[in-house]
C-alpha cells in the first residue's frame, strides 16, 4: 500500500505542470475535459474559482481515491475578463491595453478527494502593474516569447517579466499559474503532506 493516496494533476497545462514538479511528488495528468465558456455576466474571479472546481470535480468522479488538484487562471482589466490571446493580432491588442495599467490575474485552485469527502478551494489575486510599454517592446517581446497561450499575454517566468513594475503576491507562483502555498495547504488537509511525501 501505498504511505499516501494517488495525487492527480486535472490539467493539461505545462505550466502547472511544472510548478507542481517543484514538490517533488509523483503525481499523474488526466484531462478534465470541462467546458470553460463564461457564464453570462460572471465576474472573472468567480469563473477561475468555479472552472478550478469543476476540473478537480470531474477528474474526482473518475478517481474517487485520488487527491486531484484543478486549477484555473483569468486575468481581469476594468472588471473584463482577459483570456488566452491564441493570435498574435490578439495578443498585441491586449499589451496595449494594459500598458501602463494595474491587472489583476485571479488564480483558483481546487483540491477534492472522493473516498473522503474532502473538497476545497482558494482564490489567489495577483495585482500586475505594467510598464507604459511602446509598440516596438510589445512587438520584439510578442516576437520572441509567443505568449499566445498565457492569459493576458503575460509570461511572468520568462522575459515577460520585463514588461512589468510590480507584482504585488502573498504567493509569488500563483501568477505563474498554480498557486502552491494554498496547494500544499489543502494537500495536507487531503492527506499528503509534501514535506514527507517528496521524492529526495
Amino acid at each position: 500500500m501505498p504511505a499516501h493516496p494517488q495525487l492527480i494533476l486535472a490539467s493539461t497545462s505545462r505550466y502547472r505542470r511544472e510548478l507542481l514538479e517543484r514538490l517533488r511528488l509523483p503525481f499523474d495528468v488526466v484531462s478534465p475535459q470541462v467546458d470553460e465558456t463564461p457564464l453570462p455576466h460572471e465576474a472573472p474571479a468567480d469563473l477561475a474559482l468555479r472552472l478550478a472546481q469543476a476540473k478537480a470535480r470531474a477528474v474526482a468522479a473518475r478517481h474517487p481515491q485520488a487527491v486531484v488538484i484543478g486549477s484555473d487562471q483569468v486575468a481581469e482589466l476594468d472588471g473584463q475578463p482577459l483570456g488566452k490571446p491564441g493570435t498574435h493580432e490578439r495578443a498585441v491588442q491586449q499589451l496595449q491595453r494594459m500598458r501602463g495599467r494595474r491587472v489583476l490575474f485571479h488564480t483558483a485552485v481546487a483540491v477534492q478527494r472522493g473516498d473522503a469527502g474532502f473538497a476545497q478551494a482558494r482564490l489567489c489575486s495577483v495585482g500586475v502593474s505594467f510598464r507604459d510599454l511602446s509598440d516596438d517592446e510589445i512587438e520584439h517581446y510578442l516576437r520572441t516569447e509567443q505568449p499566445y497561450d498565457c492569459a493576458g499575454s503575460a509570461k511572468c517566468e520568462t522575459l515577460g517579466i520585463a514588461l512589468l513594475s510590480a507584482i504585488d503576491s502573498d504567493d509569488p507562483t500563483a501568477l505563474v499559474g498554480l498557486p502552491l502555498i494554498r496547494t500544499c495547504e489543502m494537500l495536507r488537509q487531503a492527506g499528503i503532506d509534501p514535506l514527507r511525501a517528496a521524492r529526495p
